[in-house]
């Protein structure tokens, strides 16, 4: 999740631009869905290059996982964010889906700024990652309520 160019932390954090369905905006760190047969770390890696250009050539640790249930919406999500330990290439808009309409890297008080409209979900675990204070096991946990995006609500299990 922080650039690292040869092994040295470069600053910041990269984070997308994503235009939903519904034609809002929102913030999120670089990923996407894993194809079959396609290892976690293979599979982040080319949506990294993909949305931002960058060719991750080496990651680091698991920085944490996040489920996400949606039983009304009729969807359940599991997010791993890994953080790079090498990174090469410049940061350039790069998404072949059309999605991202900006790529960014910012400075970590900008980070938890661009992500406060994004889903609980994720400016939450990104926003404890970046204080230090992940939860304990690792994983967040939590669950969608209602059957409309704009209206439901969101509970924090763990």
């Amino acid at each position: 999740m922080i650039p690292r160019v040869g092994g040295v932390d470069v600053g910041g954090l990269v984070l997308v631009s994503n235009r939903r369905k519904d034609r809002s905006l929102e913030w999120t760190p670089p990923g996407g869905v894993i194809d079959r047969g396609e290892s976690i770390r293979a599979g982040l890696a080319r949506e990294v290059l993909e949305e931002t250009g960058l060719v991750v050539t080496e990651w680091a640790d698991l920085s944490y996982s996040v489920i996400v249930e949606a039983p009304q919406l009729g969807w359940r999500l599991r997010v791993e964010a890994w953080e790079a330990a090498d990174v090469l290439g410049d940061v350039v808009l790069a998404d072949p889906d059309g999605i991202v309409e900006e790529v960014r890297q910012v400075a970590l008080p900008d980070a938890i700024t661009l992500l406060a409209n994004s889903p609980q979900w994720v400016h939450v675990p990104v926003g404890d990652w970046l204080h230090g204070t992940a939860h304990p096991t690792g994983t967040f946990h939590f669950r969608v309520l209602g059957s409309d995006r704009r209206t439901s609500t969101v509970e924090r299990l763990a």
